[in-house]
């Protein structure tokens, strides 16, 4: 309930401002020389799943062309970021598998979790497909890497930008000002409630990454799986 909650506030509070066309744009989006890299821990979407994003995307590719639509190859939930991008990291400042371990153990006798994927909220920046766990696995998992990583003396900075309690997966972030924004802000009305199909999670990926998961630039250090 309380994850509806924050969804719903999100989008109430940010589609009123879409529809007007203020958003906010990311600048660093088509910038080469953007040397933010972080290392983080995340599910990918089933297959069937990404179809149906895609055809979300199409939607909105249609009324606004010129927004960033995250590649289907690049879709993902964070589980956590464990040190969140910053100009200036390199993988070779940390011993990758000092954070192996941890999150190994983290994940023993984690219940077997399963997401579901149902409607998209916005904020200002962005545009989300809502992602509800069906169960306390995720949660738990994230408490557990919390504690772990906490109590060793590794390099982190988790949940330094906010708490992460939600599950959503990012699907478009605003580069360009809105050339319809009353339309697309209808669109977005529209998937509301849509379902994007459940997944149960399988594996999960350590990820050196930039700040939009490029997979040109991403490097997944290990699978684990779940």
């Amino acid at each position: 309930m309380e994850l509806i909650q924050l969804y719903d506030s999100l989008f109430n509070q940010a589609i009123r401002q879409i529809s007007r066309g203020e958003v906010q744009i990311d600048r660093k989006i088509d910038d080469n020389g953007d040397r933010r890299r972080g290392l983080t821990l995340l599910i990918r979407p089933s297959d069937d799943i990404k179809v149906l994003v895609r055809a979300f995307q199409d939607e909105m590719l249609n009324i606004e062309g010129e927004q960033y639509y995250q590649p289907i190859s690049d879709l993902h939930v964070t589980a956590l970021s464990i040190i969140s991008c910053y100009e200036g990291f390199d993988i070779g400042q940390v011993h990758i598998p000092d954070y192996e371990y941890i999150i190994s153990q983290s994940l023993e006798e984690i219940p077997k979790t399963k997401l579901t994927f149902k409607g998209i909220t916005a904020t200002r920046e962005a545009v989300m497909i809502q992602g509800f766990p069906m169960d306390e696995g995720l949660e738990m998992l994230r408490d557990r890497l919390r504690n772990n990583f906490k109590s060793a003396n590794l390099q982190q900075s988790m949940d330094s930008r906010y708490r992460l309690t939600t599950a959503h997966m990012t699907s478009v972030r605003f580069r360009k000002e809105l050339q319809s924004p009353s339309k697309f802000a209808n669109l977005l009305h529209d998937y509301r409630k849509v379902e994007f199909g459940e997944m149960r999670i399988e594996s999960l990926e350590l990820v050196y990454n930039d700040w939009y998961q490029n997979s040109n630039i991403v490097k997944t250090l290990r699978c684990f799986s779940v």
